[in-house]
């Protein structure tokens, strides 16, 4: 611990990184096998045990689902080398963001996670949620989920002092955002699609070279948390809405304490206090490069960690050579 209140001490900012690396290492070596479960299951077991060397008592607030559903990184499990010892954190997580993408080596996998102290992360049910979410420097509240997409289009665009038309927003290619895409493509927006990995897509809004200005559209629910972590960590703005398909997940929602079903989620009541995000590339992206076997047995990583309370963005550069012997 250091000797701040914080328990997210500098220390733990950095080793967070190794385990996304880890997770990301051991989903790399499956990536083009066409076997998605194969890489979630690698990353899943290789993050587990990199949590266990780290100094905290942890929670997974976010995680591969719920107990029955998951073998191990389910939401409620507690992870750490140091139960009832260490400092309490409550952590996001997703060892394998785009499983598909992995399979089918694609762009944007990721290996993510968020931390922030206990019950600062929203328990999110692992349900839908309606996002829109653009990067820093824009006035509070010039996007919301109250307002219709060309009225929030028309909002950063005039807050940019730009067109509509100039305005490029990163949608999630899917049947359901058919609508969407037709209203952004009829102000002249360009839309950037992507086949998975909204995470990596709201977080494109923070750096100007992806040339990215909004995320918009329906998405997982637990990612949306992850990426408001990242977003808190630099400035940027999310709105979100839970979206619910039947009883079971209305039910699931009442699990984790939710009652108000058509509550928009601001930035900060998904991702409160000092939080950290770590991202690390499992194939080539927009954001991080992918894991790179070398000659000579070496990996390389790219990855990213933010923190909130500072507004550090680090980006770490790892080799990663295999035991001797």
């Amino acid at each position: 611990m250091s000797q701040s209140d914080n328990v997210l001490d500098r220390v733990l900012v950095l080793e967070l990184v190794r385990v996304t690396e880890a997770a990301a290492v051991a989903a790399s070596k499956l990536i083009g096998r066409g076997d998605e479960k194969a890489a979630d299951a690698a990353a899943v077991e290789a993050m587990r045990k990199a949590f266990d060397t780290l100094y905290m008592d942890g929670t997974v607030v976010i995680g591969e689902g719920e107990r029955d559903e998951a073998p191990m990184l389910y939401i409620g499990e507690k992870v750490g080398g140091a139960p009832g010892k260490g400092p309490k954190i409550d952590i996001a997580l997703d060892p394998l963001e785009g499983t598909t993408i992995t399979a089918k080596a694609g762009p944007n996998a990721l290996a993510v996670l968020a931390a922030a102290k206990e019950g600062d992360l929203l328990n999110a049910p692992d349900t839908y949620m309606d996002k829109i979410a653009v990067g820093p420097g824009y006035p509070a509240g010039v996007i919301s989920l109250e307002k219709s997409p060309s009225d929030n289009v028309r909002a950063v665009a005039e807050a940019k002092g730009v067109k509509p038309s100039d305005i490029i927003v990163c949608v999630l290619d899917r049947p359901r955002h058919a609508e969407l895409i037709a209203e952004l493509r009829g102000l002249g927006c360009g839309v950037v699609l992507i086949g998975d990995g909204d995470v990596a897509g709201v977080i494109a809004t923070t750096d100007e070279d992806t040339t990215i200005d909004m995320y918009m559209g329906q998405g997982g629910a637990p990612e949306g948390v992850l990426a408001a972590a990242a977003l808190r960590c630099v400035g940027g703005q999310f709105s979100g809405r839970l979206v619910f398909r039947n009883d079971d997940e209305r039910a699931r929602a009442a699990k984790w304490g939710i009652e108000d079903l058509d509550r928009i989620y601001a930035l900060e009541d998904l991702a409160k206090g000092d939080c950290i995000f770590a991202a690390t590339g499992v194939t080539d992206g927009s954001l991080l490069d992918g894991v790179k076997y070398r000659r000579g047995g070496v990996m390389t990583t790219e990855s990213v960690v933010m923190r909130a309370s500072s507004g550090t963005v680090r980006w770490v550069k790892g080799e990663h050579r295999g035991p001797k012997g």
